[in-house]
């Protein structure tokens, strides 16, 4: 009789510490599949990161403007107009000069410009750039298309591409109250909407005397 007894309690035991081990187990998958999940989510959200972040790199780098020069407008010893020559940089992708913003310093006052929607083709032009009217005003600078072979360019859409040239035309005059004298550092920015900027950096010439002036 007590030895029946001692089987039951110990079969009990062993009862008792299976389910113990299967509530154990349980938990310890349940665990590792949230574990599992945390990660994979996170995981996920890091590659994403990493995929913006690469493409907005690559968006820097692989694109941009450059400045091929800058001329000056002379009247009485001072430039009153300038104009930018820009294009693309090779590979990049199209740049909407409407979203393009200049930013321009004479060392005392800086100031930005944006696209004042005025757009003037050479082909109505005689061979004298600064003979446009349309330099702009103190807050905005107009477009003078150069070379524009698919005409990605408009007064409404100013899309620049490979290939294309332009000048950004500036009246120094209006933006800064007065014409450049000799001697004055200028310094800017041309910033479009995405990739790389063009620096504009030049000094005027201690004696200014021709009509047009090299001045970067």
């Amino acid at each position: 009789m007590g030895k029946n007894v001692l089987e039951v309690l110990r079969h009990r035991d062993v009862g008792a510490m299976g389910v113990g081990a299967m509530i154990i187990f349980i938990a310890m998958v349940v665990v590792a599949g949230i574990a599992a999940a945390v990660l994979i989510q996170t995981s996920s959200k890091l590659e994403m990161q990493a995929l913006k972040t690469g493409d907005e790199t690559l968006a820097v780098v692989a694109s941009g403007i450059k400045i091929l020069g800058i001329d000056g407008h002379n009247t009485s010893g001072a430039i009153d107009q300038m104009a930018i020559y820009l294009s693309v940089l090779s590979g990049a992708p199209d740049f909407d000069i409407g979203q393009a913003v200049i930013e321009i310093s004479n060392s005392e006052q800086k100031f930005l410009l944006r696209y004042g929607e005025a757009l003037t083709n050479t082909s109505t032009v005689d061979g004298d750039i600064f003979a446009i009217t349309d330099f702009g005003d103190a807050n905005t600078f107009d477009v003078i298309v150069l070379q524009d072979a698919d005409g990605s360019l408009s007064t409404a859409n100013p899309v620049l591409n490979y290939g294309d040239h332009v000048a950004l035309a500036i009246d120094t005059d209006a933006v800064f109250g007065e014409a450049i004298p000799p001697r004055t550092d200028v310094f800017g920015l041309v910033i479009p909407e995405e990739g790389a900027y063009a620096t504009i950096g030049f000094t005027t010439p201690a004696s200014i005397t021709t009509e047009v002036v090299e001045l970067q």
